[in-house]
């Protein structure tokens, strides 16, 4: 793949994802949980939501783990049947609550509050919840989503109030789900938190599932060791079949990988539009980028590897920013950087997760293209927005 040569092609900036790294990270988790029979696999569609990806992931056999209404009614544009997505609510309405179940999605619940309030209008029915294991694990503090600071889950001192309540209304929790958080790459705290989930799961006796989420991580920096998976998968099985024996049946085990099938196969590719020297003596060196287009750096301190596809050697220490009006907006402070020209091609790696999904028009600027590569078939899977596309939602004619 080269590119370069699609930089060219396309423009810049653009988003680039190749579709057998897809395939392969997809390959590569079913193959870990393949001694248990019962495995299902949800693609947390909040990791990148273009259609044609999540096409190419349910082909997979994968699911849809949704965290919107919206993420639940373009899974099932894109094909994915009903009883393959799960909405996992976050201060969820009411009337999301209630078209969600209109279209036969299970849902997820995570709040005493909202489970007092779907036991009332849809008694008799199956409900998940949301399980705070009160174990936090991820790339950053701000993906933690599970322990004592986070606002996912029912605290495991609530358990027995949420199990009484949907007793008293006939409705049955078919699932415990819970989820730790976003990019860890150690196994001690997941195998912690699917033993704090086993334990509660025991309570409830028509359980058919357990869902530990998903957060499996990359090595994002070039220090970084990848996620174990397999002593990782031997461990969760050998406590699963456990749990099992206990239990008196088998249940299905549940994971909802967003990062991991799709932050290697994207790229943001990007042209250098300035460069100069910083008051600090550091090089500089400006994309026609920002992070509007990929705010991981800025919103969470994150690495990405960044490569000047045009030239090599004659390496400084170089801030890499973005052309946006904002003090944040570096992709890179102090990384060793080839000395770089005006017009060279960069590529920012791993961009794949949260890259184009999190990014916005800011500072009224358009969104890049997005490209698809699968071998030498390669396909614009979104158009690069216009300024007509910007002006287009407001009533400019009626300014009132």
């Amino acid at each position: 793949m080269n590119l370069t040569s699609l930089a060219q092609q396309y423009g810049t900036p653009l988003y680039v994802y190749d579709v057998q790294i897809i395939r392969d990270r997809c390959a590569q988790l079913k193959a870990v949980y393949a001694s248990y029979e019962k495995v299902e696999w949800l693609y947390a569609v909040k990791a990148n939501y273009n259609p044609h990806i999540v096409r190419l992931i349910a082909a997979q056999g994968f699911g849809v783990d949704a965290v919107s209404l919206e993420e639940v009614q373009l899974a099932l544009a894109c094909g994915v049947s009903p009883k393959k997505i799960m909405y996992t609510e976050s201060a969820m309405t009411d009337t999301e609550m209630v078209t969600a179940r209109a279209l036969g999605i299970l849902i997820n619940i995570g709040s005493i509050s909202r489970l007092e309030r779907y036991v009332k209008a849809f008694p008799s029915t199956d409900v998940c919840i949301r399980i705070n294991p009160n174990v936090a694990d991820g790339s950053h503090a701000t993906n933690f989503t599970g322990g004592p600071d986070s606002k996912f889950g029912i605290p495991p001192e609530e358990v027995v109030q949420a199990r009484d309540i949907a007793t008293q209304y006939g409705v049955c929790i078919i699932g415990i789900h819970g989820h730790i958080g976003s990019g860890w790459l150690e196994s001690e705290k997941p195998l912690l938190a699917l033993d704090t989930m086993l334990g509660i799961a025991k309570q409830f006796p028509d359980i058919e599932f357990v869902d530990v989420g998903g957060g499996f991580g990359i090595p994002y920096r070039p220090n970084q060791q990848p996620l174990d998976l397999k002593i990782l998968g031997e461990k969760t099985v050998e406590k699963l079949h456990a749990f099992c024996v206990a239990y008196g049946r088998e249940i299905v085990l549940r994971f909802e990988p967003g990062r991991f099938p799709i932050a290697e196969a994207g790229t943001l590719v990007a042209e250098v539009a300035e460069t100069k020297t910083l008051g600090n003596g550091r090089a500089y060196v400006g994309l026609n980028t920002s992070m509007a287009h990929l705010i991981r750096p800025a919103l969470y301190d994150s690495y990405h590897e960044i490569v000047n596809l045009s030239r090599s050697g004659g390496e400084s220490s170089t801030d890499i920013g973005g052309n946006v009006c904002e003090c944040a907006d570096f992709f890179a402070k102090e990384r060793m950087f080839p000395k770089s020209e005006v017009g060279d091609i960069v590529a920012i790696k791993n961009a794949g997760a949260y890259g184009f999904s999190m990014s916005s028009e800011y500072q009224f600027r358009p969104r890049p293209v997005e490209i698809l590569v699968d071998g030498e078939d390669v396909r614009v899977i979104r158009r690069r927005e216009t300024l007509e596309d910007l002006m287009g939602i407001y009533d400019i004619k009626n300014p009132g």
